[in-house]
């Protein structure tokens, strides 16, 4: 299966695994990165625990799903992406269709392998991408290095991912989507409450927002002097 060109959009194929929620009630996640960083296998892991090493490239899958998040039960979606971006000069090109999945998503996970540098210099632009199209620095994007067991295979070095997401103010963790499903699983909960606390507080400043300010009292004392004067004039 080859990968789609620039010019073609990928699918956004839902699957519908939990009840329909009302609008804001559920927490909508993309994984972003190059080609064969394990993105699949994350989301798969994180949502049945199981791991699958062998994809085929996706042409951008939707996975909707009820989890538990500190004891109560929350809608997530999550959306894979395929890895069809392309680096030039630090300059990402980004298709439509991954622009509007940028947009609609509200916290992002952008994923490296630590045996691929190229996948690692993909991330910055992709980060400065979610920022112009997310200029709110309260969105949370969190940098994974993925293949964390590969070590034999390292490109990447840890200090090099640290280094990049205290440049950008990003968390930064190094996994292993094959040996450690509750690594990848506390990422996706970290995430999640993440763009939890940011639906609040954007509520709470919609509602002050909403509030008309009560007109003041008119003060009787200062109407009755004007009235006076108004009086004495006309008498003069």
């Amino acid at each position: 299966m080859r990968l789609p060109s620039m010019s073609q959009p990928f699918l956004l194929a839902p699957i519908a695994e939990c009840p329909p929620v009302p609008p804001g009630a559920q927490v909508r996640l993309a994984v972003l990165g190059a080609r064969g960083v394990g993105k699949s296998a994350m989301i798969v892991r994180f949502l049945t625990k199981r791991f699958i090493g062998d994809y085929e490239p996706n042409t951008g899958s939707l996975y909707s799903r009820m989890v538990h998040l500190d004891g109560d039960r929350v809608a997530v979606q999550i959306q894979d992406t395929p890895g069809c971006i392309q680096v030039q000069e630090d300059c990402v090109q980004v298709p439509d269709s991954l622009s509007r999945c940028v947009k609609w998503a509200e916290g992002f996970l952008l994923v490296y392998s630590i045996t691929d540098y190229s996948s690692y210099q993909s991330v910055q632009p992709l980060y400065q991408h979610i920022r112009k199209v997310h200029p709110d620095a309260r969105t949370p994007i969190i940098i994974v290095g993925n293949k964390a067991d590969l070590l034999h295979a390292r490109q990447v070095q840890a200090k090099e991912g640290l280094q990049l997401a205290n440049e950008l103010g990003s968390l930064f963790l190094e996994i292993s989507t094959s040996d450690d499903s509750q690594g990848v699983c506390d990422v996706f909960q970290y995430l999640c409450k993440e763009v939890s606390k940011l639906q609040h507080a954007s509520s709470v400043d919609r509602r002050r927002s909403s509030i008309i300010p009560r007109p003041k009292s008119p003060n009787m004392q200062d109407l009755k002097r004007r009235f006076k004067q108004a009086l004495s004039s006309k008498v003069k």
